[in-house]
């Protein structure tokens, strides 16, 4: 595969038109500033888009700093970006970019080199695919990884400014392309950005952008309420009934790309409890699915079988194990374990921890002890990604694509949060990838699917409903204008009333 990123003479003039032209818009940006509580801490790799795990988080970042040539957007899912237009050839092994005029927040155009920089300086979820793939064989799902949030890939950074501080200080001060601009980051706290008005696609309308790392959820509420923030990401059960009841708040819950299930990752060592299948289906069918997504996510949450979520281009649906400890307990007996055994720890993806408490409740009822570890988001993310988890972790994917993206990530040879691999999944996931027919590659990608769900390599609970509330001064939120973005985007698009 071969990628051809190019300008035109006419749009390197019409990109200095514009960025001239965009000073004038300033007086007509609302001087305004509005305010978002992250239920995480702000990470500042998440500033870096080289370094993009195979995760929907950093993209609430991203979204704001940069741009990338082809994002997921209101129009769709690969919408035209810093790349005006594309081509691929019939064989899958050459894309031809077209480059929209835009620049840099430091006045720099954005370049064929830039885009070039940051695919080969890309280290992230999906880049070992990408060195295996691109420039040697037709592959049918090379705008699938690079233009959706499965990767980063596609977000470009500049190469000049990049090389002339390093990485370190770039993740610390970044200079992007995107509709606000890096004022400061205090860890822990807060980073503050301002709109960039020479934005190709528009000038944002609010002035000022906060965003609020404010892990506690009771805090978030509580800021809400008081108008200390505009939007709070991530409410859960009773305390977001209770923003509901509020009167000037608004609840905005979203069926999202993100699945949440139980990843067994001690089940490949021979010696784990965990590596008997009548194990990790008695863990499935301990699970009380409908309870736990009513008390969690007020019912919003979608039940389901399968890592892959339903609207998912190559999704099986599969319906999750039933609730069932009797059944659990009996499998136990079968397996060597009539008084249940010792599971390790169940490590969830954070600040999901009552979830998880749940989930080891229902466990334990079945008599699979497990020990709740928390984390900080940025931390597990790392742990997960780097094999050092042991037991159980209550994992979730929520990066974009298809089928393929998602059983890269956690189910093949190569993916960013792989434990194991099942020989013949990774055979058929490879097959898909070479295949150019799109019926053969669906009928290999569902292969893939059942024998993940026969074998339970992962026990999954649900497609996750995000819950956020809104304020009163929101006239525009964002929150579902990109189809199953969890977070506000694009963020050029969020208003406040007048």
């Amino acid at each position: 595969m071969f990628v051809v990123v190019r300008r035109a003479v006419v749009l390197v003039l019409s990109s200095m038109l514009l960025f001239g032209a965009g000073s004038a818009n300033v007086a007509g940006a609302a001087e305004s500033q509005m305010a978002w509580a992250f239920h995480v801490t702000i990470a500042p790799k998440w500033l870096d888009p080289g370094d993009t795990e195979s995760a929907i988080t950093p993209f609430m970042v991203l979204y704001a700093l940069h741009d990338a040539l082809v994002k997921p957007m209101p129009a769709g899912q690969t919408t035209p970006s810093l790349a005006e237009s594309w081509t691929g050839s019939p064989d899958w092994k050459t894309y031809d970019f077209v480059l929209r005029p835009a620049r840099f927040h430091n006045g720099d155009p954005v370049t064929a080199e830039d885009v070039k920089f940051s695919y080969e300086r890309y280290k992230g979820g999906g880049a070992k695919l990408f060195r295996e793939k691109v420039m040697k064989e037709s592959w049918a799902d090379f705008m699938t990884f690079y233009g959706t949030t499965a990767t980063g890939a596609g977000w470009i950074v500049p190469k000049k400014y990049v090389e002339k501080v390093g990485d370190e200080a770039f993740s610390k001060a970044p200079i992007g392309a995107g509709p606000y601009r890096f004022v400061s980051l205090t860890p822990g706290v807060q980073m503050v950005l301002e709109a960039f008005d020479g934005y190709w696609r528009k000038p944002p309308a609010v002035k000022r952008i906060v965003f609020k790392s404010v892990p506690d959820e009771t805090t978030r509420a509580a800021a809400l309420k008081r108008g200390e923030v505009d939007i709070a990401y991530f409410l859960n059960g009773p305390v977001a009934d209770e923003v509901r009841r509020t009167p000037g708040l608004k609840l905005s819950a979203q069926r999202t790309n993100a699945v949440f299930f139980l990843d067994f990752v001690d089940q490949w060592d021979p010696k784990s409890p965990w590596h008997d299948r009548r194990v990790r289906l008695a863990a499935s069918l301990a699970i009380d699915r409908k309870a736990i997504n009513e008390a969690e996510s007020l019912g919003f949450s979608g039940l389901t079988g399968n890592i892959v979520p339903r609207h998912m281009e190559f999704a099986l649906p599969l319906e999750p194990h039933p609730y069932d400890p009797k059944r659990a307990k009996q499998l136990l007996i079968e397996a060597g374990y009539p008084n249940g055994f010792d599971g390790g720890d169940i490590s969830p993806n954070p600040p999901y921890f009552t979830m998880a408490e749940a989930v080891a409740t229902n466990l334990g009822a079945v008599g699979i002890r497990v020990r709740l570890r928390t984390m900080e988001r940025a931390a597990w993310l790392s742990a997960w990604r780097e094999k050092k988890l042991h037991g159980v972790v209550l994992g979730a994917i929520g990066a974009g694509g298809n089928a393929a993206t998602r059983i890269e990530a956690v189910a093949t040879k190569g993916g960013i949060y792989a434990y194991g691999v099942v020989p013949e999944v990774e055979d058929l996931f490879q097959r898909q990838a070479r295949e150019l027919d799109r019926k053969k590659r669906e009928e290999l990608l569902h292969q893939i699917q059942k024998i993940l769900h026969d074998r339970v390599v992962f026990a999954p609970i649900w497609e996750n409903g995000f819950i956020r509330g809104v304020g009163p001064r929101v006239a525009e939120s964002a929150l579902e204008l990109v189809r199953a973005f969890p977070y506000s985007a694009p963020m050029e698009d969020v208003q406040l009333k007048p």
